[in-house]
């Protein structure tokens, strides 16, 4: 069974695919995604940063997803 979460902001949608795979591209994309959003601080962006910058590629694609709806 597989468990599909929600991200949590799931009104936020950014398009990565196709799109540059640059990690600071990716992280650039998202980050402005949140702040359009109009109800996420600094602080959330930083925090979201700060994550998706901890550790490999696949942990940044992750945490996006984890985040945001990627299409």
């Amino acid at each position: 069974m597989t468990n599909l979460m929600q991200p949590k902001y799931p009104d936020v949608e950014v398009a990565l695919t196709g799109q540059d795979g640059n990690r600071f591209f990716i992280i650039s994309r998202v980050s402005k995604a949140l702040r359009a959003a109009g109800y996420i601080g600094m602080d959330e962006i930083d925090t979201f940063v700060a994550e998706a910058t901890s550790s490999d590629y696949n942990h940044l694609l992750q945490t996006c997803m984890k985040w945001v709806s990627i299409s």
